[in-house]
Order: structure tokens, then C-alpha cells, then sequence
């Protein structure tokens, strides 16, 4: 695996867009088109968000965003070592029933299930290891 960039900073909203400007940096050189960026982009941004809002709790801690590539594969890694949040154990939501029927939550991550080609989690050495798995076309 090529290590393409990495960025480490305080987990706060300011620093949304440095993030994904490194990422997406990293993906225009891989040769995405401009739409795949934004389906990448997306994905980080909800994912960074939940990090950002819940992690912590009340103190800062770091997110370490890294972009790879294996292969035909364009790989972003987002770590914290926030309390641990496997998102992919839950429920996709509910999408049929009325709006006022439906419970609250769930949509950033079943938007990030469908941008990506593949999403991973995995807890290790008390941190949350987020994967993005995009196919380079």
C-alpha cells in the first residue's frame, strides 16, 4: 500500500474543510472525476462531523485522516481515540415510512454505505479506525 497523505488535527469543526481538502488533493491525483471527489467528500464530511460532535465528549482529542492507494483501490483511513463507535452495527433507516414515523439518526451513516465502495471499522489499540474503500474506475 502507497501512502498518498496524511494530516493529524484537533477534532473540531474548523478544521472540516483542511481535512478534506487533503483528501480530496489525494483523490484528484489519483485521477477521480470531480463528482467522485464529492461522493468522497460527502462521506468524510459525515463522518468527521459525528467524530467532531460525539467522540470526546467535552475534551479534544486528534483525528489522523490518511489517503492511500493499493492497486486499483483509493483507501481512506480516519482515526480517533474517541469513545468507540462502530457505525457499521447499526440498522440502515428506515426510508418508506412517513417522515414523522421514522426515528432520528442513522442517515449519515447509510449515506456514507452508499457513496463508498466499501466501509470498515474496527477498534484497536483503544482507537476508532474508519475505512473508505473507493474503486479506482
Amino acid at each position: 500500500m502507497h501512502i498518498l497523505s496524511t494530516i493529524r488535527l484537533p477534532a473540531k469543526l474548523d478544521n472540516l474543510y483542511k481535512f478534506m481538502d487533503v483528501v480530496s488533493h489525494s483523490a484528484k491525483e489519483q485521477g477521480f472525476t470531480q463528482k467522485r471527489i464529492s461522493d468522497i467528500e460527502l462521506a468524510m464530511e459525515e463522518a468527521l462531523v459525528n467524530i467532531f460532535n460525539y467522540a470526546y465528549h467535552d475534551n479534544i482529542g486528534d483525528v489522523e485522516v490518511a489517503c492511500s492507494a493499493d492497486n486499483n483501490l483509493f483507501i481512506v483511513d480516519i482515526i480517533d481515540s474517541g469513545i468507540p463507535f462502530n457505525l457499521l452495527s447499526y440498522k440502515d433507516p428506515d426510508l418508506i415510512s412517513d417522515i414523522s414515523e421514522r426515528e432520528i439518526g442513522g442517515l449519515g451513516v447509510f449515506l456514507m454505505k452508499k457513496l463508498m465502495d466499501d466501509v470498515q471499522y474496527r477498534r484497536e489499540n483503544d482507537k476508532n479506525l474508519l475505512r473508505f474503500v473507493v474503486h479506482k474506475k
